[in-house]
């Protein structure tokens, strides 16, 4: 655990989380300023601060994050219709805390991928 990771500290329950999905090696919680009506962040336990970090050090872990993601849009009704697996890679990508997560994101027209 990185002691000044916030989601380090998700995990291990010192900051509350409205969490729906749990397994292992995997934490799944919503996200406190939601983009659209299901915006689930989908996070290994284990601390990797980029998503390449993770794939390079653990790929069956990458492996697990994904099916994750696939089962956070099952359980929360939005795999038919569709949704968005994010993740913001370094500072020029936006990622704002440097423990890798997916943003699993749906619920309604997502739009296009970036902004014009």
């Amino acid at each position: 655990m990185a002691v000044d990771c916030l989601f380090c500290r998700i995990v291990a329950r010192e900051i509350p989380a409205d969490v729906v999905y749990e397994t292992d090696q995997v934490l799944a919680f919503r996200d406190i300023a939601p983009k659209a009506p299901v915006h689930v962040l989908v996070i290994p336990k284990e601390h990797h601060p980029t998503f390449a970090a993770l794939g390079q050090e653990d790929p069956a872990l990458a492996g697990a994050l994904a099916a994750a993601c696939g089962q956070v849009a099952l359980d929360e009704g939005v795999a038919d219709a569709g949704y968005r697996v994010l993740f913001n890679s370094g500072p020029n990508a936006g990622q704002e805390v440097f423990h890798v997560h997916a943003h699993v994101l749906g619920g309604k027209p997502l739009g296009p991928m970036l902004a014009r």
